[in-house]
């Protein structure tokens, strides 16, 4: 099959442009998974461990 240059060059460009925006689209995709992972991890570490919360907030104490 033969084909014009330009046209390759034209396909070829498509393509180059197909696989730039996957990556990016997939970049931003992971950006937020981590964001949203971060944020999940941040809200747990503030929080109580165990059913019952303790009516004083905990202090740390150094180990004897």
């Amino acid at each position: 099959m033969l084909m014009h240059a330009d046209l390759m060059l034209t396909l070829a460009n498509d393509r180059n442009r197909e696989l730039i925006a996957e990556a990016e689209k997939r970049q931003v995709l992971n950006n937020a998974r981590e964001a949203r992972r971060s944020r999940k991890a941040a809200e747990v570490r503030g929080r109580p461990t165990g059913r019952v919360a303790s009516c004083e907030p905990s202090a740390v104490v150094p180990a004897r």
